[in-house]
């Protein structure tokens, strides 16, 4: 594949294009959405095993060895923490948690030595079991990667900003994968979860998280359709009452984009002040994690499905899901559907950025491991002509600017390294870990 390949014609401006593809974008909307039979609910199988599972091709152990420079060049061997982008030290608990399945993932793929790997993860456990706590509850949001000082958004001061449900979520799969899969470690995972009130993080059934606005705290309903799942799954491993957000069907309704039905979530900003995201991520991630058991195998299906159907009409390679960007507003979701809409890029304030649309590297690697068809195997050959840096992968490529999105960040690199890990090993993560799984209460 050649970079001219995403355009629709070479005689064609990218203003005109762009202004071809938004009006195809808005014309594929059609609000009576083909639902999902009850019997393609219960299909719970992985989308696709490599018949070669046990190795990887050169292709694929050279794209990982790219995705782990980003944690050489990020890692503070002094904390075990990790930055969620290149050269800001600052984390997530959210991007901590990949940072850990990256780790992992270097490790199982013979790209960092046993001793190192030791020696990290001790260390990030160490931190992760001493960090200061919100109100000495629970992990604040972002943390400075040096001092561990919580700090806010910006970076530029200390501050308490309150905790996230669906980043501890995470982080629950990846302490749980870590002490199934080395038990001499188990220890250190279980005394990282008891020191936190993680109690706070459930109520009634549903997941809550803290925030502060005008220097009040806030206690609000975290989770809609896809993160709100996959979170929960995460904490249920650790036996939190989560039940209400496990459930994916009470608040799911169809919409058709393309000519596919994709599931969203009825509960947007309008009418609940929370933006209902459909994105390709956390299908991806429930695929290669727990193999499906969080959501349906069909909802992914449809996720990507919808995503090839707007190629084939624009010739636009599209694969995606939220991640940072090298300019402002610094991150946006990259939506197929969003507070009932087709694929608007908005930021957390609810602000466009359409012109901003990236073709994600994580998500492209994602789907192309979970379902290896041709569409995949192209987004994986433009991933690979395209957005490759010397310290990792860029994020994505923008589709009106016609140039790489130049962020480099623990995510982005993070999810490369475990869907390429779940192809090597053949088996959802949290199954080759020899985690007791379980099955969401929607299923």
């Amino acid at each position: 594949m050649q970079k001219t390949d995403i355009l629709t014609s070479p005689s064609t401006s990218p203003a005109l294009e762009a202004e071809a593809i938004a009006r195809l974008d808005a014309q594929s909307l059609a609000w009576r959405g083909t639902p999902i039979s009850p019997s393609q609910l219960k299909i719970a199988k992985p989308a696709y095993i490599a018949p070669g599972v046990g190795t990887l091709t050169p292709e694929e152990m050279a794209i990982a060895h790219q995705a782990w420079l980003y944690f050489e060049r990020n890692w503070n061997n002094e904390t075990g923490l990790t930055n969620s982008v290149d050269g800001y030290s600052s984390v997530t608990i959210r991007d901590q948690a990949v940072a850990i399945a990256a780790l992992v993932s270097a490790r199982e793929l013979n790209i960092v030595s046993a001793s190192e790997f030791e020696v990290k993860i001790s260390k990030t456990l160490q931190t992760l079991a001493s960090i200061p706590l919100y109100k000495e509850e629970l992990p604040n949001k972002i943390y400075n990667t040096k001092t561990l000082i919580p700090i806010n958004s910006s970076q530029s001061e200390k501050q308490e900003i309150g905790w996230s449900a669906l980043d501890l979520g995470r982080m629950a799969i990846w302490l749980k994968i870590v002490g199934a899969k080395y038990p001499h470690l188990q220890a250190q995972t279980e005394a990282v979860w008891k020191r936190w009130r993680v109690k706070r993080l459930t109520k009634n059934g549903q997941m809550y998280g803290t925030s502060i606005i005008q220097k009040k705290e806030e206690y609000n309903q975290e989770g809609r359709l896809g993160y709100e799942n996959y979170a929960a799954y995460g904490l249920k491993l650790w036996d939190l009452d989560v039940n209400q957000a496990l459930d994916y069907q009470s608040h799911t309704a169809f919409v058709n984009i393309y000519g596919q039905g994709v599931p969203y979530d009825r509960r947007n900003y309008k009418n609940s002040g929370a933006n209902n995201y459909v994105l390709s991520e956390p299908y991806i991630l429930d695929g290669i994690e727990t193999g499906f058991q969080v959501l349906p195998k069909a909802y992914a299906d449809r996720v990507l499905a919808v995503q090839e159907a707007r190629y084939q009409a624009t010739k636009q390679l599209t694969a995606v899901t939220e991640d940072y960007l090298d300019r402002s507003p610094y991150f946006v979701y990259n939506s197929l559907f969003v507070n009932e809409e087709p694929w608007a890029t908005i930021a957390d304030s609810g602000q466009k950025h359409n012109h901003l649309r990236f073709l994600s590297t994580k998500a492209a690697i994602g789907w192309y491991v979970l379902y290896n068809t041709a569409y995949t195997r192209q987004l994986f050959d433009f991933v690979q002509i395209n957005l490759k840096s010397s310290y990792g992968w860029y994020s994505g490529f923008y589709e009106s600017l016609h140039q790489p999105n130049k962020a480099l960040t623990a995510n982005n690199n993070g999810v490369i390294l475990e869907s390429l890990l779940y192809k090597q090993v053949g088996k959802p993560l949290t199954v080759w870990a020899g985690v007791q799984t379980l099955r969401s209460s929607g299923n």
